[in-house]
């Protein structure tokens, strides 16, 4: 037998382990000139439509006839609809007969929504997935993560415990591949994440099925708490690493970021057009683009300088209040997992962590002149002055001091009732900049963060009310439409959602989702 050499042998482990563990190439790898060429050109309305296209052939061919066939007369579009399956567009998805109630049309679309197990098809940007799962609907073909929280809440309140479970093990193979939960299963979504819920997707899923939920997902937990905190070791005092920012007095404490510097595959054209249009440094505007992206809020005055114009995007140097009070849920619920599975250590390591971001996110979050918790810009080491339904969720998750979160939330009360609230529920920012996260908009899962918050610190008046004016206005548009949208206008009621990179999509995950445990807990308003 021939021996292998010290110097073969890990050359041979080095090149094993990069095969194991490289991410799928992305739409822009695959494609190269061609994806290039029909994202800029715009021969889909939708930047979405081509990236999620499916070749009819091995991309190495259809490449090689793209190089040969190029030129003055070529028809760029027509060689795309020949050799790519395009998605179907949405132009008018399930619809009920508007007499049928609300809920009993929710509980009907969950299979109008369903998707089975993925099957692998070479070029495809989707990333297979081994169980059922629900997507949002519209041009949302494939699952996302902070999404699929809100829409496990209402397929918990439908029953429908089985595919809350396929859902939470998805997610668990997606941590295990990957080693973490990207925005969504595409693979030009892997270079981020999106807003941690998982712990609270196992917390969910536990309330059902015991507390053995905790122990089977502990590992994933622990490995997604790993991403997040990448970097811990390699940082100093005032300086950030990837998802880490460490405050010039050593307190830790996470922000959004994205690991890629080009723009983003499915808004290509809109991000380079966005970074020419700022004048700054395009690998800079990537990068807080796409951090704005994990963030889920896509896009608001919350990360702009000027509050005013997406070109002074500056997520990158905020570290947000939601994601830091969902970090601290991580490392709670990881701690009691560790004390279910009788790791007395490791739970009381994980306490610590969470008692000391608590602390933290009162110290750099807690606006005294604002008498509201909002972002903090550690850059110019100053807070934000932004009122956005982010500072709802440390009332949702901190469990330390419930006196203490019971007087601010009085506080915080007045501040929602006199800036954020409207007739259709509350808004989700205070300035109408033309974004979908802004004025006039309000969101299925950042009007529950609000009324959980405000009846787990004590406002269950503010709570009930904010509710029933959501229920109604979900209800207003449903016996006009047949529909459930993504997003509603809450300001004029009588005037739909808009704002953002695509028209108003229905369906939809969430709003179903938020939609029914609000009935469930409110009844239905007329």
């Amino acid at each position: 037998m021939k021996k292998i050499s010290l110097s073969g042998f890990l050359l041979f482990f080095f090149v094993f382990s990069y095969c194991q563990f490289q991410q799928p190439p992305t739409p822009d790898k695959v494609f190269g000139d061609l994806f290039n060429e029909v994202q800029m050109q715009r021969i889909f309305p939708d930047g979405k439509t081509f990236v999620d296209a499916i070749p009819k052939r091995r991309p190495a061919d259809i490449m090689y006839d793209f190089g040969l066939q190029k030129g003055p007369n070529f028809n760029l579009k027509k060689f795309v609809e020949e050799n790519f399956e395009l998605p179907v567009v949405p132009t008018n998805n399930f619809r009920s007969d508007t007499a049928e109630d609300v809920v009993s049309h929710i509980k009907r679309l969950w299979t109008v929504l369903r998707r089975e197990p993925d099957k692998v098809v070479e070029g495809s940007s989707l990333l297979p997935l081994p169980f059922p799962y629900i997507v949002p609907g519209g041009r949302f073909r494939e699952i996302y993560y902070w999404d699929s929280y809100f829409t496990m809440i209402g397929l918990k309140e439908s029953g429908e415990i089985e595919m809350v479970e396929n859902m939470v093990k998805n997610f668990a193979h997606l941590i295990d591949t990957y080693g973490h939960i990207p925005n969504g299963s595409r693979t030009y979504y892997l270079s981020r994440s999106q807003p941690p819920f998982f712990a609270a997707m196992v917390t969910l899923l536990a309330s059902a099925k015991g507390d053995s939920i905790y122990q089977k997902y502990l590992p994933a937990m622990e490995k997604e708490y790993q991403f997040w905190m990448d970097g811990l070791d390699k940082i100093k005092q005032g300086q950030a690493f990837r998802r880490i920012v460490k405050m010039k007095d050593g307190s830790v404490l996470n922000r959004y970021w994205d690991d890629s510097q080009v723009a983003r595959q499915e808004s290509w054209r809109e991000d380079i057009l966005t970074a020419e249009k700022s004048g700054r440094n395009k690998i800079e505007m990537f990068q807080n683009l796409r951090a704005g992206a994990e963030s889920g809020i896509d896009f608001s005055s919350r990360w702009f300088a000027d509050r005013k114009k997406l070109i002074t995007i500056q997520t990158i140097d905020i570290v947000p209040v939601d994601l830091n009070a969902l970090m601290y849920n991580l490392e709670v619920t990881i701690a009691k997992a560790r004390l279910i599975n009788r790791d007395e250590a490791g739970a009381k390591e994980f306490k610590e962590k969470a008692l000391q971001r608590s602390q933290n996110i009162d110290k750099y979050f807690w606006n005294k002149q604002m008498s509201f918790y909002t972002d903090y810009n550690f850059k110019t080491e100053k807070q934000n002055t932004n009122i956005t339904p982010a500072g709802l969720y440390p009332f949702c998750f901190i469990n330390e001091k419930p006196d203490y979160m019971s007087f601010l939330g009085k506080k915080v009360a007045e501040v929602l009732r006199s800036r954020l609230l409207k007739p259709g529920g509350f808004v989700t920012t205070e300035y109408p900049t033309g974004e979908q996260w802004d004025s006039p908009n309000g969101w299925a899962p950042l009007e529950w963060m609000m009324i959980w918050g405000l009846d787990r610190c004590g406002q269950k008046e503010l709570a009930a009310e904010a509710a029933k004016s959501w229920i109604s206005l979900n209800i207003k548009v449903y016996k006009q439409t047949g529909k459930l949208m993504e997003k509603y206008n809450v300001v004029d009621i009588d005037k739909e959602a808009g704002g953002g990179e695509y028209p108003g999509q229905d369906g939809f995950g969430w709003t179903n989702g938020i939609l029914l445990k609000l009935i469930g807990i409110y009844g239905m308003s007329k």
